[in-house]
């Protein structure tokens, strides 16, 4: 209410009490003054009240909320729902224009302001958060790996000829996929076993880039947020490699913000070498619904090049929710929960440690990995094959989600072919997986879908599916004879009905896309034969 209506108001009512209430209204205005002037998160959160006078005045900025508005262009803002309409704070235009995500809409000035407030209050959190030298930052309404896509195609046209993606390997699909779907190859770099840790093994990322010729690559694209025994990449290290290649280095720090040790290898990467662009999940770091991803750097320019490239208008939902969600935190309230996180984290690990103490099983020690925790269910194992898996199903229907249960062989395939007949007390492969100790699987695949192969065989199992590739329904390669190395794509289908006499064939995908299939023995399930 302005001075004028004010004034009308005091024919009214009782003027004291109308100077009052318009006081009232103006610790609210204050409050979005200094939000304006600022463009950092407010120190202390905003109760609702104020937020929705917030929401309420930039939607009656947007033209289709204009009194008497008729709109006749293809896009005017109509939601038919009231429903939909309140549940968007009739904010209905979204944000950006055709050619950028970033710019100002005439129709729309308060979306577009809410927009701009939105990229920068996120941006003042990740400085808080840990990067103080980031530059520039962008709400994409895309989940991380499709904004890891958005990166990947900018800098395809900096660098046309490449056509690689040097990628420490974690076993998350989406990482995989945002590489593949942007028409580049990942050249996966196989983790070293550490301990109880997996961590980047820099001599064969550099040998590599060496191989191929950092023309042809078209980043490093490395993570920091992960799941243990994985721990995040030697990004410092990683950074000054991509500086002397002069090779652009793309960081995964999906679920990152939260981690202060995450954002202090992005700071420090940025600071000793060169990191051109992190992405990281909105759900995950501000607990908001999943859909978002903040795209950040310590170039503007580039960062801008980055939106621009994302095509036609895009949805404002990530921006509103990340935008009520700092504004009801406050800076305050952020910190408080980044503390708690590190708090919860420590009494985790160490009542996860009594546990695995107290039934003859061990936590891993992977104490550069401060988000993930991973214990052995050795024990568990051995005495039933599907404890593990009725383990997780008892967590699940007790409400517990998130946890993941792998079964990894501390093996290498080379020691299963010089093992003549394994003793039953070993811990040995029965069909779920054939693989080193660094690796781990997931799920299997559709039964109709393709996928590659890399396995270990005999050569009449090779005569068998060289058959099966001649038939058309897959492509074999023999790496080869003195192991029986096959490397192939095939059909999982097809596969398995091409594999009998009594043999059992399991196939299990890893979350790269990778996978491996093992062979063994269905009368023996302790036996192995020919793999």
């Amino acid at each position: 209410m302005n001075a004028e209506n004010q004034s009308c108001s005091e024919r009214l009512v009782t003027a004291a009490y109308v100077r009052q209430g318009a006081q009232g209204r103006r610790a609210h205005e204050l409050r979005l003054r200094a939000l304006l002037e600022q463009g950092k998160c407010p120190e202390d959160g905003w109760d609702e009240s104020t937020i929705e006078l917030f929401l309420h005045e930039l939607a009656i900025m947007d033209s289709n909320n204009f009194l008497g508005n008729c709109g006749v262009g293809e896009r005017e803002g109509r939601v038919v729902s009231g429903l939909v309409a309140r549940r968007h704070y009739r904010l209905i235009h979204g944000i950006g224009r055709s050619g950028d995500i970033s710019a100002v809409q005439p129709k729309a000035a308060g979306s577009s302001l809410l927009n701009k407030l939105t990229n920068s209050l996120v941006l003042d959190v990740i400085k808080l958060a840990g990067v103080r030298t980031v530059t520039s930052c962008f709400v994409v309404p895309m989940a991380t790996g499709m904004s890891l896509t958005l990166c990947f195609l900018t800098l395809r046209h900096k660098r046309p000829k490449a056509k690689y993606i040097i990628w420490p390997r974690i076993d998350q699909k989406s990482c995989f996929k945002s590489m593949i779907t942007a028409g580049f190859e990942p050249v996966v770099i196989e983790n070293m076993l550490e301990g109880d840790e997996l961590r980047t093994d820099l001599e064969a990322v550099e040998a590599k880039i060496k191989a191929l010729g950092a023309e042809n690559i078209l980043c490093v694209h490395s993570t920091t947020s992960c799941f243990a025994p994985r721990v995040p990449d030697r990004l410092e290290e990683l950074a000054v490699i991509c500086a002397n290649y002069d090779i652009p280095h793309i960081v995964n720090n999906a679920y990152g913000v939260q981690s202060s040790k995450c954002m202090h290898l992005i700071q420090q990467g940025a600071r000793v070498g060169r990191i051109d662009a992190f992405v990281q999940s909105l759900d995950k770091n501000f607990m908001v619904p999943v859909g978002g991803a903040i795209i950040a750097g310590f170039n503007e320019s580039f960062i801008q090049e980055i939106s621009k490239m994302y095509p036609g208008r895009a949805s404002a939902s990530p921006s509103l929710d990340v935008l009520i969600t700092l504004l009801s935190l406050g800076a305050s309230g952020y910190k408080k929960l980044l503390k708690e996180r590190k708090e919860m984290f420590s009494y985790l690990s160490s009542e996860l440690k009594k546990l695995a103490d107290n039934h003859n099983e061990r936590l891993l020690d992977t104490p550069h990995n401060p988000i993930s925790l991973a214990m052995s269910l050795k024990n568990l194992d051995e005495t039933n094959d599907a404890a593990v898996t009725q383990l997780g199903s008892m967590l699940f229907t007790r409400q517990v989600s998130g946890a993941r249960y792998w079964k990894v062989v501390i093996r290498s395939p080379q020691s299963l072919l010089q093992a003549e007949q394994p003793k039953p007390s070993q811990p040995v492969v029965t069909g779920d997986v054939l693989q080193s100790c660094s690796q781990l699987h997931g799920p299997p695949l559709d039964l109709l879908q393709q996928f590659h192969v890399l396995m270990l065989a005999t050569p009449e199992l090779y005569t068998v599916l060289q058959g099966l590739c001649m038939g058309g329904d897959a492509a074999l390669g023999l790496l080869s004879t003195k192991n029986w190395s096959l490397s192939g794509v095939f059909n999982q289908e097809a596969l398995l009905d091409c594999v009998g006499n009594g043999e059992r064939q399991q196939v299990v995908e890893m979350d790269t896309g990778i996978l491996r299939l093992a062979q063994a023995n269905q009368e023996e399930r302790l036996g192995h034969k020919g793999s």
